[in-house]
């Protein structure tokens, strides 16, 4: 058997066959008849007894060594063999380790493990239209003059993180696994003839058992709410049936009879709390049914509507008052009355958290509680407005009327109506869903309306579904995340299976689903803790994050009107530096004060001539008597 080569002899293995040593994904290309081992990186020690005493393993062969003084001789000299070995084998390794790495990198001149170059150096570009997609307004950083330069920094290090948050976003688009589809027919077969049987025929059983009907034909007509989860339903019968349950496992929460007259039906905040508008007052109850509190200064509610940034709990009466309730503390925020009636038809725009009220003149009024008047009125119809609906993105506006017309309209400052259709009944309530479909509730039938494309307002031209209840239509929502569309009629509730009308997608820390208890609640402080006061509720959100120039230059003026000179004028007197402690913070605060001082009495004593100049001026034109040509008056003697 062949011995193994000692590291320092410097010898080399003979190729053998099938016992050749398999070359290293980092190795290089070798002469075809030998190949190096596994000490290929070393570079092979001199033989023996060629060797100087004293010599420096690092020192290429061949190299002048400089001469040492004779005492650092004596003292190698004397040293032991043993010693001087063990040294030997120390600078041998350390050897091996500067050259391994030299080695490696010429063979490896990119960096890589396996040695092959990056075809695509650098992120992958994403394109600009995937951006805008996730961008929330303008975020480039416009530099105005006004600014300071702490404020400027600021904006710039927002705009650029809002930036960078946006490509991340369009980044990890590609990592979400649901993507949306829609209903087509085969061979121009028009959609709307597809009745929900063929469509629970051709889908799992999943999505098939989300298509059913509850017989409720004692307590209707029903009202009807999802949670923000879309996990769980709340429904709300005109006489006094209210329940609550896990609609998608079909668990009851909680099912009580309120013995009153019930209009409206919410959740709250998470789907442990909703409020109910019953005849008399707002009540809210828990998850189990328990009646927690009695509004009483909300009475005789028609409509209710929940803010969930805002914790505000909109409603809206028959004596025409618009009150903002603060459920986080159980105190009404704004009272505000439309002068318009009987409010019968409100409904909030999800993008800003405007209300829209729709009165019988006509008119379409948005509200926010830090104005006492109505932000814009829209004339929508010629007769009294039944439903309105605003789509997810806040950029339409779906309005019916007693003229039987159903119309779009744009709701980025021009509020011009878009498209227009007349029905043979007009529709009674409308509902838009998360991807933009357009629900209308027409009698004891539902029209469903699509776009052209994503982004688009529905088209009124062909129906995309269309479906008959049981009974006459009293409410309308599509169930956040699910393509399922409830309507609660009069004779109970039916589930309506929509391809193509939710998120497939959802945000697992904004509204996750499957969320446990734990979650919830942790969920739940956190929602509180960035609660957006009632204030900041206005038409365009992005004016938030910009500065009232006009404002700043008045409270200037006024500032200067009030002082008598501006301030801002002169630059600040800086004291000069003195010695003998002459110059400590109190003594230069003293003289800045004392110059400001002399400032101000030299103004207001030059405001001070200026006035009494003008009475001067004043007093002469009144004593200086009338021209002889001029006839005196009876007047006169009122002069002064």
């Amino acid at each position: 058997m062949e011995a193994a080569p000692k590291p320092g002899s410097g010898a080399r293995v003979k190729a053998q066959g099938k016992k050749q040593k398999p070359r290293r994904y980092w190795e290089g290309e070798t002469d075809g008849a030998s190949s190096l081992s596994s000490n290929s990186f070393t570079t092979p020690a001199p033989p023996r007894g060629t060797k100087r005493k004293g010599e420096d393993l690092l020192q290429p062969r061949g190299a002048k060594v400089p001469k040492r003084s004779k005492q650092i001789q004596a003292l190698k000299s004397n040293q032991n063999q043993k010693h001087l070995r063990s040294k030997q084998n120390q600078n041998h390794l350390r050897l091996k380790k500067d050259l391994r790495p030299n080695h490696k990198q010429e063979l490896r001149p990119s960096g890589t493990l396996s040695g092959a170059q990056d075809p695509f150096p650098g992120p992958a570009p994403v394109s600009e239209n995937a951006v805008n997609k996730f961008r929330r307004g303008s975020s480039k950083f416009v530099k105005k003059h006004h600014l300071k330069l702490v404020t400027e920094h600021k904006l710039k290090a927002a705009a650029d993180e809002e930036e960078e948050t946006s490509v991340r976003a369009a980044r990890a688009e590609l990592l979400l696994s649901e993507e949306p589809g829609f209903l087509e027919g085969e061979d121009g077969e028009d959609t709307a003839t597809i009745r929900q049987s063929d469509i629970v025929e051709a889908v799992d059983i999943s999505s098939a058992a989300k298509h059913f009907d509850l017989n409720l034909y004692q307590f209707g007509p029903y009202r009807l709410n999802y949670s923000r989860t879309g996990r769980h339903l709340a429904l709300g019968g005109r006489r006094g049936h209210v329940a609550t349950f896990d609609w998608i496992t079909k668990k009851l929460m909680c099912e009580i009879n309120v013995m009153e007259a019930v209009r409206d039906i919410r959740f709250l905040h998470s789907e442990t709390l909703f409020a109910v508008a019953q005849k008399r007052w707002l009540h809210v109850y828990d998850n189990q049914g328990i009646e927690l509190h009695c509004v009483r200064r909300c009475d005789r509610i028609t409509r209710l509507e929940f803010l969930p940034f805002h914790f505000l709990l909109a409603t809206a009466s028959e004596t025409g008052f618009l009150t903002y309730l603060d459920v986080s503390v159980g105190k009404i925020v704004a009272s505000l009355t439309a002068r318009a009636g009987r409010l019968d038809v409100m409904t909030q725009n999800p993008h800003n958290a405007v209300i829209h009220l729709g009165h019988s003149n006509g008119t379409v009024s948005l509200w926010c509680p830090a104005m006492k008047e109505p932000l814009v009125k829209i004339l929508c119809h010629r007769g009294g407005v039944r439903a309105v609906a605003v789509d997810s993105s806040g950029t339409y506006m779906a309005t019916s009327g007693l003229d039987h017309q159903v119309k779009i309209f744009d709701l980025r400052g021009k509020y011009q109506p878009l498209t227009s259709r007349a029905l043979p009944q007009g529709a009674g309530h409308l509902a838009f869903s998360q991807r933009g479909l357009l629900a209308g509730g027409m009698g004891d039938v539902v029209n469903i309306w699509r776009g052209q494309g994503q982004g688009s307002f529905p088209s009124f031209d062909q129906p995309y579904l269309t479906h008959r209840l049981r009974g006459h239509v009293h409410g309308l929502q599509f169930c956040p995340f699910e393509d399922v569309l409830g309507a609660g009629h009069s004779r109970g509730f039916t589930s309506i299976l929509v391809p193509g009308a939710g998120e497939p997608n959802f945000d697992g820390l904004q509204s996750n689903p499957y969320r446990s208890r734990k979650q919830r609640q942790e969920w739940e402080v956190k929602a509180l803790m960035e609660k957006i006061p009632a204030e900041l509720i206005d038409l365009d959100p992005r004016n938030l994050g910009e500065i009232d120039v006009i404002s700043l230059e008045q409270k200037k003026k006024e500032r200067i009107e009030r002082l008598g000179f501006d301030p801002e004028a002169k630059a600040l007197f800086q004291p000069k530096q003195k010695k003998k402690g002459r110059s400590s913070a109190a003594n230069l605060v003293k003289r800045k004060t004392k110059v400001k001082d002399q400032e101000h009495r030299e103004k207001v004593r030059q405001s001070l001539q200026q006035h009494q100049e003008q009475q001067q001026k004043k007093k002469k034109k009144l004593r200086t008597p009338p021209s002889p040509g001029s006839r005196p008056s009876a007047l006169d003697r009122f002069k002064r």
